[in-house]
């Protein structure tokens, strides 16, 4: 009796396409088995998944910085060339006749004290 046993016991279960309809297909000891292993996937990915959506959103913070950075450029540019616009000599004496400062350019060269 005892080696009809052993040999039920060696004999290798055999794919049961059925199995999985009446949930057959991972038994209670293969989770007691690999308990560890299965845990410590589930933890990997966790990890992994929180990492991924952690790099995703730093890289969205960081493209709407440079598109900040962009617009912030080109309006530097634009009073730039406003400023260099205004500060050109024929527009300064322009304005200070609109204004009546009578302010002209200077006939004497600049000397040093």
């Amino acid at each position: 009796m005892a080696t009809k046993e052993k040999e039920t016991k060696k004999k290798k279960k055999r794919f049961n396409p059925f199995g999985i309809i009446h949930g057959r297909l991972f038994s209670l000891d293969f989770f007691a088995k690999h308990a560890l292993k299965i845990i410590l996937l589930m933890l990997m990915l966790i990890v992994y998944i929180s990492n991924k959506y952690q790099c995703q959103t730093k890289i969205e913070t960081i493209i709407k910085l440079e598109n900040e950075v962009e617009i912030m450029k080109t309006e530097s540019v634009r009073e730039k060339s406003i400023y260099m616009g205004q500060s050109r000599e024929s527009v300064v004496k322009a304005m200070s006749d609109s204004l009546g400062l009578n302010l002209g350019p200077s006939t004497q060269p600049p000397y040093q004290l």
